[in-house]
């Protein structure tokens, strides 16, 4: 299969540090190209990859031949236009989560993407990762019976850094739109189910929320179930997801940051205190996310994340955010 060839639309630490190393390894990808204004952030991409080329504008990579598919890393607020931007300029494109700040304005990217034929889709990378995919099929096969309850957990602590994007107002922060993406997501990835209560409590600092409380009901194919997820930008690192059901719960301590925040398991508790663990230390999910793109460009394989899938997640914060009390 013919490398695609990918270009990366800023120099960022995320892009640099993790989206960048995941292109240059993965399968069937060629980091071929970097739009920055300052030649000395290339350095680390062309170690990555060898000789790329630079563009010291968004506009100059989006007209580069060369380039196939566009990575954007940009701050929120600049996602759903360079999204469109790169569709119209011919190349598939995959963007930060969260890929709009608004679920109506995913619709204009999925209009855009049928009428062009290009696949466009949001960095939403654990649901490729075969610890997501495995507690799904545990699910699914009625391991823990049918779910009746839902905890989310996830925060970590930046008040030391209040240039950061995630702490200001007016570039989309917020730690609903930086990691409720993932609380929201991966429920609903999980089970299949949508919202159809939800309340909830946010405080705010300089216009963001740094700390967030959601509890509601969800609705699957098997039943409804209640929901619990808080999300904070304030508090001491933590991680973990646990569905419970009738006959057993799924634990998954290191659910969205693999192999950094902790060791990447699955762990089913079933009666007589009976536990069975399962451990994925070698998978890797920005390179599988790339990887999975590939194939859908190539051979039209299913994509585990479609903006669809996207847009219901998108639509479940909205929710959040148009109920909750400030407090």
């Amino acid at each position: 299969m013919e490398p695609l060839r990918w270009g990366v639309m800023g120099a960022g630490k995320f892009a640099r540090e993790h989206m960048g190393p995941a292109i240059a390894a993965a399968s069937g990808a060629r980091l071929v190209a970097l739009a920055t204004s300052d030649p000395a952030k290339a350095a680390p991409f062309a170690a990555l990859a060898g000789p790329i080329r630079l563009h010291d504008s968004y506009e100059a990579l989006l007209s580069d031949p060369e380039v196939e598919a566009v990575y954007i890393p940009l701050p929120n607020h600049l996602h759903v236009e360079w999204t469109l931007r790169a569709l119209e300029a011919g190349k598939h494109v995959l963007t930060e989560k969260p890929i709009a700040m608004r679920a109506d304005e995913i619709d204009r990217i999925i209009a855009l993407r049928d009428r062009t034929g290009l696949h466009a889709a949001e960095a939403f990378m654990i649901l490729h990762h075969p610890q997501w995919q495995r507690v799904r099929e545990l699910v699914a096969g009625g391991a823990i019976g049918p779910v009746r309850h839902v905890d989310v957990a996830f925060s970590y602590d930046n008040r030391s850094d209040p240039a950061n994007i995630r702490n200001r107002a007016e570039t989309g922060g917020g730690g609903l739109r930086d990691i409720g993406v993932y609380a929201c997501g991966c429920v609903r990835f999980a089970t299949g189910a949508e919202p159809v209560e939800v309340e909830a409590r946010i405080q705010r600092e300089n216009g963001v929320d740094i700390w967030a409380q959601v509890v509601g009901r969800m609705q699957g194919p098997e039943g409804g179930f209640t929901f619990s997820a808080m999300t904070s930008m304030r508090l001491f690192p933590r991680q973990e997801v646990v569905l419970q059901g009738d006959r057993g719960l799924i634990r998954v301590p290191a659910p969205f940051n693999a192999e950094i925040f902790g060791e990447v398991r699955v762990e089913l508790h079933q009666p007589g205190f009976i536990a069975t663990v399962e451990r994925f230390p070698t998978a890797r999910h920005y390179r599988l996310q790339v990887e999975a793109f590939t194939r859908t460009v190539r051979d039209g394989a299913p994509y585990a994340c479609p903006l669809e899938f996207s847009r219901g997640t998108q639509a479940m914060l909205d929710r959040i955010l148009s109920v909750a009390r400030e407090i």
